[in-house]
């Protein structure tokens, strides 16, 4: 078969699935949405910026001519995930995919956590995970679906220090994710964590206000670099939603360039 057939055959997998990506104004979550619509999918953009949804999902037309929404929506609001999946439904009837990409941390030592802040971390992390996925499953369940939400190598970090309550809403993303792929694999919904590495604007400013520590991080990478948003973390995904990974779910791939062990 020619090599332009098989390019012509991948970039279609997707075509015409309804994916829905929280956090897609930037970032790993637009890196996720630019490799989908490679694919043929119609991505829903969402982010708590309309302004950078917009920009997204104008990338997105000017590149792939495939259909976007962009929307506006506080994931740690119910009633605002709610719209989310009537308007989703609305425009193009179903729902194939759920990418749960959206989070809110508090860094620091526990003795130092207010609980507003941990709250607000878990709302938009676990808490909206488990809301858009009891919200998507009706829909998911049709015709057989996929879902990926974010977790992290923080909890395989030898010292979490600092990184108690990122870890754990990151873990409990995990269970949610692991349970789903358990109780729905009869609805043929498949669930997957991914525990990424990427060049976003969150591990940039990270990086730039803990020099030494990004320092050390990068070179624990084995490959010696982070993972590019698009090219490395969205293409992954989009072979994860993809007919040739339709075998594999409940589990958790870390994309960091061999860095983590996950045992």
């Amino acid at each position: 078969m020619p090599n332009s057939w098989v390019i012509k055959i991948m970039l279609t997998t997707l075509q015409d699935k309804v994916a829905i990506i929280t956090g897609a104004g930037q970032g790993i979550g637009q890196g996720i949405a630019f490799a989908l619509a490679a694919r043929g999918a119609k991505v829903v953009v969402v982010g708590r910026t309309l302004s950078k949804c917009q920009a997204t999902c104008k990338s997105i037309e000017q590149r792939f001519s495939t259909d976007t929404i962009p929307m506006a929506c506080d994931v740690a609001n119910h009633d605002g995930l709610k719209r989310v999946i009537q308007d989703t439904v609305k425009q193009f009837k179903t729902i194939d995919i759920l990418v749960n990409n959206a989070v809110a941390t508090s860094i620091g030592p526990l003795i130092d956590q207010q609980d507003d802040k941990v709250i607000q971390a878990f709302m938009v992390g676990p808490m909206a995970t488990l809301r858009l996925m009891q919200l998507c499953y009706p829909y998911l369940k049709q015709q057989g679906g996929s879902i990926i939400n974010m977790a992290s190598t923080a909890a395989k970090r030898w010292d979490m220090a600092n990184y108690g309550v990122y870890a754990a809403e990151k873990d409990a993303i995990r269970a949610l994710t692991r349970a789903a792929a358990s109780e729905w694999g009869a609805d043929n919904i498949r669930a997957n964590n991914i525990l990424p590495h990427a060049n976003s604007p969150a591990l940039k400013k990270w990086m730039k206000h803990r020099p030494e520590e990004a320092a050390e991080f990068v070179k624990g990478i084995p490959l010696q670099r982070v993972g590019d948003c698009e090219t490395d973390i969205g293409q992954f995904v989009a072979v994860l939603c993809s007919p040739e990974s339709s075998y594999i779910s409940g589990q958790s791939i870390a994309i960091d360039g061999g860095q983590a062990y996950m045992s």
